[in-house]
């Protein structure tokens, strides 16, 4: 759930502003508000992050694997040798570079002095060096005094005495002779090699470097702070006052009421106003809060005045995880890893991270699912042992016919006229497109309950009017992809709904007829988002199409290792049994990494787009609630 705030102005005297600053800091509950300021102590700040910053980018890519001893230095001398050694290093490597690729220009020409060729003209005689193709070289002249020095396959070497070639501008010599050149080039790469195991000696700093950051980034918003505090400069120095503003969670606002009575510091709290845009905070149990780590790595914040779907969004997510994995084998695996991985982490530091919860839920799930599909590595069902048989829901086992609906549910849903070549897939297509309108019903239940609590309810109505909608559109998406017959009642819900929603959604006060006159007036784009609803619906189908799909690809490698029909000498067996077992390893280990990424594709999607997007309106246009605190605490 999303915790209320209340927006705070805290009012000091001017001559306790710092003071008072540290006192806000070590509460920890006021989320400040952000303003453009500068001041040259912020700059200095933001220029020795930047250099600390930089410094442990640098030290990351030289980490040593065995610790060496902690450098006496303190930390700001050792940070600008870093720098300055990383500086040396690049400008040691460009060295290298530049006499590389002039070797690599002149050495076919041989090792001579440049100072020669300048000595000889300087008495007179003239040397033009060329490098000429065999085609230029065979035009030359008689009358051209020309030493060939050597040639390849792609030129001539020679240097013309005299006069120079009409037309042709002459090899630009070096600097350096090709000897002078190479020991250079060895002599920076040692530059270059020493640097680094200095930097790599450096890589110890790095826990430092960490402690330096942490400490300058709390100066940093100190400062920030003490800087955007408005002064009132109007009053004698000693009756000057300083105020700032910010958002503190409802829960927390006695807590900064008391610290403002002690302190003496003058408290106004209010309730944002519809142009403010406070943080968000959300707070659910332990069980919710282990979908929390999802959310911070596709970096979705919910507005304060949208949702948190944390709930649903969690369910919905297992579900859709465990039908795109499909299989209970590489359920297991997941498991496997996410429990050694546990195990470790709270070996190591006593807590169970929220992350490893969430895999280890979607890798149980994951198995759930597989079991009753009977799916095991995508082994056909009659070799699969008896036990795992048993696991087999008779709704999901292909050799079973289908089932006819649960006697309550039999008025309202009837079997197709035939019989689908497939039942079990048939009944995953059901399946897939139940959950979709479950899904999205419940999000208009949750704008019907947010809307009933707003200045116009009535509006409700048309919520409850595209509800009944998306339930007809249901029976006709079954009716039109699955060959079930359509009940009677779904036109009327399909026509009624939009009907509903026509009439009510523009009822916020005013002149009815008018109202339900604008809404008309909108009717094309209405009418496309029912049409985007009934898309919504069966996009669901992308669950039982990307499933499918990895049991095929499972089965062609199954297939491929040809496991089952080995035969031939002792030897021949062994080796193609070995060279099935990493077809298998390859083929399977190949499809978990291609189920994940569908997981992000269409699972991700499914709960952002359809369901949060198109149907709760959710922009996930918020902020995190981050307050002036000199610890983070962690929105639970």
């Amino acid at each position: 759930m999303i915790v209320g705030m209340k927006k705070v102005s805290i009012v000091v005297m001017d001559k306790t502003r710092t003071t008072s600053l540290k006192y806000l800091r070590e509460l920890g509950v006021v989320h400040l508000e952000k303003r453009d300021i500068s001041s040259e102590k912020l700059l200095a700040l933001f220029e020795r992050k930047q250099k600390i910053e930089t410094a442990q980018g640098i030290l990351r890519s030289f980490a040593a694997k065995k610790p060496a001893a902690l450098p006496k230095e303190n930390i700001e001398n050792l940070t600008d040798m870093v720098l300055e050694l990383f500086e040396a290093r690049k400008a040691a490597q460009e060295a290298v570079f530049s006499c590389t690729k002039e070797i690599s220009r002149i050495e076919k020409w041989g090792n001579f002095h440049p100072e020669d060729i300048q000595f000889l003209a300087e008495k007179g005689v003239n040397i033009y060096p060329y490098e000429l193709s065999h085609a230029e070289y065979e035009k030359l002249g008689e009358n051209v005094r020309v030493i060939v020095l050597g040639s390849d396959k792609a030129s001539v070497y020679c240097v013309v005495l005299e006069n120079p070639i009409e037309g042709r501008v002459p090899f630009v010599l070096p600097e350096k002779s090709l000897v002078d050149l190479q020991l250079a080039n060895t002599r920076k790469k040692t530059e270059v090699s020493n640097i680094e195991e200095r930097l790599t000696s450096l890589s110890v700093l790095l826990p430092k470097l960490a402690e330096a950051a942490a400490e300058i980034n709390k100066d940093v918003e100190f400062e920030t702070a003490h800087t955007s505090m408005n002064i009132e400069e109007d009053e004698p120095a000693e009756l000057t006052i300083s105020w700032i503003q910010g958002y503190v969670p409802v829960p927390e606002l006695g807590v900064l009421k008391r610290a403002a009575a002690e302190q003496g510091w003058a408290l106004y709290a209010c309730s944002p106003a519809e142009d403010d845009r406070p943080p968000t905070l959300t707070k659910n149990n332990a069980f919710v809060r282990i979908i929390k780590p999802l959310f911070d790595f596709l970096g979705t914040v919910p507005g304060y005045r949208e949702y948190d779907i944390s709930p649903s969004y969690l369910i919905f997510f297992c579900i859709f995880f465990a039908m795109i994995f499909g299989d209970a084998a590489y359920g297991s695996i997941i498991f496997a890893i996410v429990a050694i991985a546990g195990l470790s982490i709270k070996a190591k530091t006593g807590k169970l991270p929220d992350a490893i919860k969430l895999f280890g839920l979607l890798s149980l799930c994951t198995i759930v699912w597989g079991a009753v599909n009977g799916s095991w590595f995508a082994v056909p069902y009659e070799n699969l042992p008896a036990p795992l048989k048993m696991l087999v829901l008779p709704q999901f086992n292909s050799n079973i016919p289908l089932q006819a609906f649960p006697a309550f549910m039999q008025s309202v849903f009837k079997l197709p006229a035939e019989q689908p070549s497939n039942p079990a897939q048939w009944n995953v297509q059901f399946l897939c497109f139940s959950i979709a309108v479950v899904q999205l019903v419940y999000s208009h239940i949750k704008n019907i309950k947010k809307v009933l609590c707003s200045p116009a309810p009535a509006v409700a109505v048309a919520q409850a009017g595209w509800l009944v909608m998306m339930v007809g559109l249901y029976f006709l998406v079954l009716f039109m992809l699955l060959k079930m017959p359509l009940p009677s009642f779904a036109l009327y819900l399909i026509v009624g709904g939009l009907g509903a929603y026509f009439i009510f959604a523009c009822q916020t006060g005013g002149n009815v007829i008018k109202n339900v006159g604008r809404s008309f007036a909108n009717f094309l784009p209405t009418f496309l988002n029912a049409v985007s609803s009934f898309a919504d619906i069966i996009s669901y189908i992308r669950l039982f199409a990307v499933g499918l799909a990895g049991s095929s690809i499972a089965q062609s490698f199954n297939a491929m290792s040809g496991l089952g029909g080995i035969d031939g000498t002792t030897g021949q067996i062994i080796g193609k049994t070995i060279a099935a077992l990493l077809i298998l390893l390859f083929g399977h280990s190949l499809n978990m990494v291609m189920n994940a990424l569908s997981v992000v594709v269409h699972g991700v999607r499914l709960n952002l787009l359809e369901y949060a997007g198109n149907h709760l309106g959710m922009e996930w246009s918020g902020y995190a609630y981050k307050p002036f605190a000199l610890a983070r605490k962690d929105n639970k």
